[in-house]
């Protein structure tokens, strides 16, 4: 077993506007890309229990297999624009993505 971490040339979160937050995830080579692809452990259900939303709130999670890279993005609980938003740029929200095991 291997972690997102562990493999990833780059892996950062960002706020894509006020109400969605946006994951990328570059590896270095295919070997690891595809292994994290064929693993099917990047889906709805699994995002959605990682950051405790609704399946519904993962609002896309595509494969970019030309550039070895992975997009995952979901509707922030809390607008980046509210005051109680604990990470308005989004950008600490890829460290539970990146202990995922596959």
């Amino acid at each position: 077993m291997k972690k997102i971490r562990e493999c990833a040339k780059t892996l950062r979160s960002k706020n894509c506007d006020p109400f969605f937050t946006t994951f990328d995830i570059f590896f270095e080579n295919q070997e690891d890309y595809h292994d994290l692809k064929s693993s099917n452990i990047i889906n709805k259900y699994n995002i959605s229990s990682l950051y405790s939303i609704r399946e519904e709130d993962v609002s896309g999670i595509y494969f970019l297999d030309n550039i070895l890279a992975l997009k995952v993005t979901i509707k922030k609980d809390i607008p980046s624009s509210e005051p109680n938003c604990k990470d308005v740029f989004g950008a600490h929200q890829h460290i539970i993505l990146a202990e995922m095991e596959f």
